[in-house]
């Protein structure tokens, strides 16, 4: 008897680390391109405002 319900706790909390990461929402939200962090270490990569989210693209050099 201990045993089982050792195991049916064991399992309800190994399950609920999947449904608590699930929920996880990591992007930013932003309106503009200000509204998004400034990394100074990731050089040619930026973030930008697209569809309401910040998201991180390359910038492509300046060449003159």
């Amino acid at each position: 008897m201990v045993k089982t319900l050792m195991f049916v706790y064991t399992m309800i909390l190994f399950l609920s680390l999947f449904i608590v990461a699930k929920k996880v929402d990591a992007q930013l939200r932003c309106k503009f391109d200000i509204d998004c962090p400034r990394v100074e270490n990731l050089y040619p990569m930026i973030y930008r405002c697209i569809y309401k989210k910040c998201r991180l693209v390359s910038v492509e050099p300046l060449i003159l």
